[in-house]
């Protein structure tokens, strides 16, 4: 009798050991480009010319949880996954966070993967209260930036350059509030390559696999 249990324990240990692999594997072999708001995925073989005039993030200036500058350069040669929160959010950003913490454990030991957060209420969310949140949460620094500025210029990065909020054609003051569940997956030319629901696990497990995908493209 225990030794038909013991298989039976073997037999689900290696079911859901092939279940947690499909789960990371990526559907495709290459990733598509992201170019506006729609996300329309733009499908383009690696090497094609037309790369170089896709829609890529912009230069930018904001400062992380040591108060050290960050800029798009902190970001050179780097595929990087970002997202807007802020600190005292009681909703959907400590879910969120957690599933960053995720991504953060995930690539840890990879240095070509960085996290970026945005404080939506930058104000109020000054280095030192960023640097007692990135402590509480298991923040590494040299890992995930968490970044505080001016609130003009986190909602432009947000809105014109991530598109990451999902009421599409409604033009919006800067003073309106910026909330959004989405992360989004930037490669090394601060290209647009993935968005993903950040409260979703099996979102992450693909954006993990797409990291990946991403990584094999050179």
């Amino acid at each position: 009798m225990r030794a038909i249990k013991l298989l039976l324990a073997a037999i689900c240990v290696i079911f859901m050991s092939c279940t947690d692999n499909k789960k990371t594997e990526s559907k495709v072999e290459v990733l598509p480009y992201y170019i506006e708001a729609t996300f329309t995925p733009h499908w383009l073989s690696i090497g094609d010319s037309s790369i170089a005039d896709l829609h890529q993030v912009s230069s930018f200036s904001l400062t992380n949880q040591e108060g050290n500058e960050v800029t798009e350069k902190s970001f050179e040669d780097k595929i990087y996954i970002t997202d807007f929160f802020f600190t005292i959010c009681p909703g959907i950003c400590p879910k969120m966070t957690k599933n960053m913490a995720i991504l953060q454990d995930e690539f840890l030991e990879d240095d070509d993967v960085l996290l970026l957060s945005h404080s939506v209420t930058p104000r109020r969310d000054s280095v030192p209260v960023l640097k007692a949140y990135a402590e509480e949460k298991g923040v590494i620094s040299d890992k995930w930036h968490l970044v505080t500025g001016t609130q003009e210029e986190i909602y432009r990065l947000g809105r014109k350059d991530y598109f990451v909020e999902e009421d599409l054609g409604l033009e919006k003051e800067i003073d309106e509030f910026l909330h959004t569940e989405n992360f989004v997956l930037i490669d090394k030319n601060r290209h647009i390559r993935g968005i993903y629901n950040g409260l979703n696990l099996t979102s992450i497990n693909q954006l993990i696999a797409d990291v990946k995908t991403l990584k094999a493209e050179g």
